[in-house]
């Protein structure tokens, strides 16, 4: 029987939450992938000891406070807020509230997307 493609998916933040901590070697919780899209939820406890990544990224803070460094500049974020990394773009949060997690969507190939020009 073959397997049917996915053509929705749902997980709460609670759910996320749920599923413990990062498997080991991991800073986030995999929560979905779907062709070069992967979906990790990340909670970073104390500091946040992230390096550039490989692929573009987009976080969604998805509770707490804290600070976003951008490589170049800081910004305070919370709930609902987005926040764009291009592959390569050193980056981290800091002086984080205890809740704080947000969701990290990892997409494209290695090196990141090239720009088409638009959205930027």
């Amino acid at each position: 029987m073959a397997s049917e493609a996915v053509r929705s998916t749902h997980v709460s933040l609670a759910a996320a939450l749920a599923q413990g901590p990062p498997p080991a070697g991991n800073l986030a919780v995999p929560i979905f992938a779907h062709g070069t899209l992967e979906v990790e939820l990340y909670s970073p406890r104390g500091h946040d000891p992230q390096q550039p990544h490989m692929r573009d990224e987009v976080y969604v803070v998805a509770r707490g406070t804290g600070r976003f460094f951008d490589g170049a500049t800081r910004h305070d974020v919370g709930p609902g807020e987005f926040l764009f990394v291009a592959a390569g773009q050193p980056h981290r949060f800091e002086e984080f509230s205890d809740n704080f997690a947000v969701w990290v969507l990892f997409y494209g190939p290695a090196g990141g997307e090239e720009s088409a020009g638009t959205g930027s």
